[in-house]
């Protein structure tokens, strides 16, 4: 297209995206005027994507991370002739694709983007799959507001996409001055956030976002950048064609107040249609999934293994067999076990060091590039990344999370370290999976069952050697839970999960020792939940425990409470938990203090049935 086209077609996006915000009587069309002459640019120019094909393996992708500007990205779809008029005005509408912000129910849109500050980072994840795992040269464009440019999540992405040298990831920083409730912290100062780019050893271009002649020269020098990446940086006027808004304060997130008087001054609707250049046919590198049973680990009964000594195993040996399994950890490997997925695929173990951000953002990416990561960090540090995940279920990206170092039986490093949240947190998550397994052949099994999942799944490991209760050919089904304990005569039902299985066995001795019998649960899945097993238990025992190393609110009492709030008789239940804050001490100690050892089971336990044991 020539320069006059281009400019036209940029008046057409804006003209789109008034009409669409007036027919929602709601939406974001001053932002999305801002960005229309970069979007025109690049569509017309520089995109190379087949829509017909969109999971062609050398597409181009584009993500708007300024997900409010959506009728912007829904104009340009019907510049390419992929939406109609009619579709482009049931936006925001009850069973429209094209919703407030982008989500993948449309099939151009990789991720859900809205949340600000994610785009970037989840491009870094893209761009770190084309360049490590596929090997193909498509570009990924990240539209950014410069609002969002404030989020840290943004510079966790900016430090590792230069660190990683990731020359195909362009950024396109839409400067127009104005937030949500008035002027951005920079402005229009290009130089500033240059300067700050700059310094993380970016490529920086600055340049008038409304000029298209400069837009499209910006571009093709981003693509020609060699060993970084680049940020165009643009200056823009928010409302931008329309007198009434352009750079005004106060529209922001509102159809415009006279759509009709704003489109004349734009020139009217026009139907300017884009060939977008399509990729070639690429010939693929990838590892394709090997056949073959899982030569999973295997653990004796009777000895001591750490859950997470076994994920780390488990995850390897998933690994030989399923070249589309990735792994990605936060600086702490070694600990998380992750390690020995790194030393035995070392292509396809992703370090993101201490940037939990963008270690979430990092594996959604990829997963939108088909690959099926497990990205792993200690359980309580996973919580400064919940936004992500949250949004990863939006995408709809079945990512595979694992959270090690749970709770106080970590012991003496203190509450800093100690996940006691993190349950609560993941089964919040919806059509999340989480699963906490109480030794090492369950959790092989159970990282087994992850790579199945559909949606979100989160594995919490524990720190210390436990004992080896399971065998290794044993099976764990997602929804299961498993009965150790159990007679005619229980009076009691004990769940635990993870490290409280095993002091509910203990406490089971303690008390049988008094002629008291108790029926001890393993509820290795917290979500789903076994709802039967917990049914038959609560007939025969009319009393359950739940004893879990986390807090009270929203674990797995919680879990067990909802099993019986569908019509189901509601048992008496009991919770222990977390409710004091702990300092360092022994994991036994923890534990005791907590209220959650065997002792203190058992103590419970004899209130209950009235047989309490004077000393």
């Amino acid at each position: 297209m020539e320069n006059r086209q281009l400019e036209e077609l940029g008046q057409q996006l804006r003209v789109d995206a008034v009409r669409a915000a007036d027919a929602a009587q709601s939406g974001h069309p001053t932002s999305s005027m801002s960005a229309a002459d970069l979007g025109a640019v690049l569509l017309a120019h520089h995109l190379r994507y087949d829509f017909d094909r969109p999971d062609h393996p050398g597409n181009d992708r584009l993500i708007l991370s300024k997900g409010h500007a959506s009728p912007l990205l829904y104009a340009l779809y019907r510049a390419a002739g992929v939406i109609d008029d009619d579709e482009l005005l049931t936006f925001r509408q009850d069973g429209s694709p094209l919703e407030g912000h982008p989500t993948p129910r449309l099939p151009w849109v990789d991720v859900a983007t809205g949340s600000l500050g994610q785009g970037l980072p989840i491009g870094v994840g893209m761009a770190l799959a084309g360049q490590r795992l596929d090997r193909l040269p498509y570009r990924v464009w990240v539209l950014c507001g410069d609002s969002e440019m404030a989020e840290g999540s943004i510079w966790e992405a900016v430090e590792h996409a230069a660190y990683e040298r990731l020359d195909r990831l362009t950024l396109i920083v839409d400067v127009n001055r104005l937030g949500q409730r008035g002027p951005t912290r920079e402005g229009w100062d290009l130089d500033a956030y240059a300067r700050r780019l700059g310094a993380f050893g970016w490529h920086t271009i600055e340049i008038d976002g409304h000029d298209v002649a400069a837009i499209d020269a910006a571009y093709q020098e981003a693509t020609a950048a060699e060993d970084r990446p680049t940020a165009v940086i643009a200056r823009t006027h928010k409302g931008r064609g329309v007198a009434e808004v352009d750079d005004q304060e106060g529209f922001h997130g509102r159809p415009l107040p006279h759509p009709e008087r704003a489109i004349e001054e734009l020139g009217g609707v026009r139907s300017i249609r884009v060939d977008v250049a399509r990729p070639p046919d690429p010939v693929l590198t990838t590892t394709a999934h090997a056949a073959g049973e899982i030569a999973a680990p295997r653990y004796r009964v009777g000895g001591e293994t750490a859950t997470r000594d076994a994920f780390g195993a488990a995850l390897a040996a998933l690994g030989s067999v399923r070249g589309d399994v990735v792994a990605v950890d936060g600086e702490v490997g070694d600990s998380t076990r992750t390690a020995a997925f790194a030393k035995a695929h070392p292509d396809r173990y992703f370090e993101c060091y201490i940037a939990e951000q963008q270690l979430v953002a990092a594996a959604v990416g990829m997963r939108a590039r088909g690959y099926l990561p497990f990205a792993a960090t200690f359980a309580a540090f996973l919580t400064r990344a919940h936004d992500f995940i949250r949004m990863a279920a939006v995408s709809e990206a079945g990512i595979q999370l694992c959270g090690s170092h749970a709770g106080v039986a970590i012991g003496q490093d203190g509450p800093s370290q100690m996940g006691l949240e993190d349950i609560a947190m993941m089964r919040t998550v919806h059509g999340s999976t989480v699963l906490y397994p109480c030794d090492a052949n369950q959790t092989a099994r159970l990282v087994q069952h992850m790579a199945q999942l559909p949606g979100i799944g989160y594995l919490r490991t524990s720190r210390g050697a436990m004992p080896v209760l399971y065998g290794p050919d044993e099976d764990f089904p997602v929804g299961g839970c498993r009965v150790l304990r159990s007679s005619a005569a229980d009076r009691v039902t004990v769940i635990g999960a993870g490290v409280t299985v095993h002091e509910a066995l203990k406490a089971a001795d303690l008390l049988a020792a008094e002629s008291i019998w108790i029926r001890v649960i393993d509820l290795y899945s917290v979500k789903p939940v076994d709802a039967e097993t917990l049914q038959e238990a609560a007939d025969a025992t009319d009393c359950l425990v739940t004893v879990e190393d986390h807090r009270p609110e929203g674990g797995i009492g919680d879990a067990v409470a909802e099993a019986f709030a569908d019509g189901r008789p509601q048992p008496r239940l009991v919770r222990l938990a977390v409710r004091t804050m702990p300092a360092s001490a022994t994991p036994g100690q923890q534990l005791h203090h907590a209220g959650i050892d065997a002792e203190s089971i058992a103590a419970a336990v004899r209130l209950l049935v009235g047989e309490v044991v004077v000393a």
